[in-house]
This record gives structure tokens, C-alpha cells and sequence, in this order.
């Protein structure tokens, strides 16, 4: 059993999901760093004088009611980017050697593409013409002293 565990640890498809993780991690934190301190800012000044951001009070004496959209909108800016960054720098390049992989480990042989009707119509007339001369040569003998055709 912790022989199992062993080769299943030491196999490289869980090194390579830990390396992943540790980047997703490090890339979470700049995402989050750029939509909170210029994405933010932004979306802030877009709301108004309020230094609460986009968004309403919905009872101006509560400042729990306050409805944010500035942190939606935050939130979505950082879900397109990551996503963003994931699909053209992660999965885009993997398509792309993934398929130059399969092309190159496929060596089948292109299958031969059919005669068009014309050359295909004047092989057969040579074959006929062939075996015509064939027969007719097949019924005459040769005379070995003279050479000629009898």
C-alpha cells in the first residue's frame, strides 16, 4: 500500500500540479494587487466623491446596507484577466504543441488520391491496347532463321 502512495507521489504529473498551484498562488496575489490598487481607484472615481466606491447606501445611517458594486465589478476585472492570462500563456501553447505532438507521432501514409476520369480512361485504353497485341502476337510463330512473322 505505501508502495502505491510512493510511485503515485513521485510521479510527475503531482510535481507538476504542485508547481502549478504555487504559481496560480503567486499569480492570484499580483491580480489582486493590480485590481486593488488601480482597478479600485478607478471604479472609485467613477462613483462619485464617495469614498466608498460604486455603489448605494440603501439606509443612508447604515453603512452595512451599502451595495457595492465597485467590488463586483473589481472581482470581475480579476476573474477576466486571470482567465485571460491562463488561456493565452497556459492552454493555447499546450493546443499548439499538443497538436504538433500527435501530427508528428502520426505517420500514416497519405492515402493516393484517385485518377481523374481522363487519365484514368486513356490507362485503361493502353491496358486494352496491350493485351490486343499481346493476343495477336500470342497466335504467330517466329521464323528463328529469317526473323520475320509468319
Amino acid at each position: 500500500m505505501l508502495k502505491g502512495f510512493k510511485d503515485f507521489i513521485l510521479r510527475g504529473n503531482v510535481i507538476e500540479l504542485a508547481i502549478a498551484v504555487v504559481i496560480g498562488s503567486a499569480f492570484t496575489a499580483l491580480v489582486a494587487a493590480f485590481t486593488t490598487n488601480i482597478i479600485n481607484p478607478v471604479i472609485a472615481a467613477a462613483g462619485g466623491m464617495n469614498a466608498d466606491g460604486l455603489g448605494f447606501k440603501i439606509w443612508e445611517n447604515n453603512p452595512a446596507t451599502f451595495v457595492n458594486f465597485g467590488a463586483v465589478l473589481t472581482a470581475l476585472v480579476t476573474f477576466v484577466i486571470t482567465a485571460a492570462v491562463v488561456y493565452f500563456i497556459f492552454v493555447a501553447p499546450m493546443n499548439k504543441i499538443n497538436s504538433l505532438v500527435k501530427n508528428r507521432l502520426s505517420t500514416e501514409e497519405p492515402e493516393e488520391e484517385p485518377l481523374p476520369a481522363d487519365t484514368a480512361l486513356l490507362a485503361e485504353i493502353r491496358d486494352l491496347l496491350k493485351d490486343a497485341a499481346a493476343h495477336r502476337n500470342a497466335g504467330q510463330t517466329t521464323d528463328l532463321d529469317s526473323g520475320r512473322t509468319r
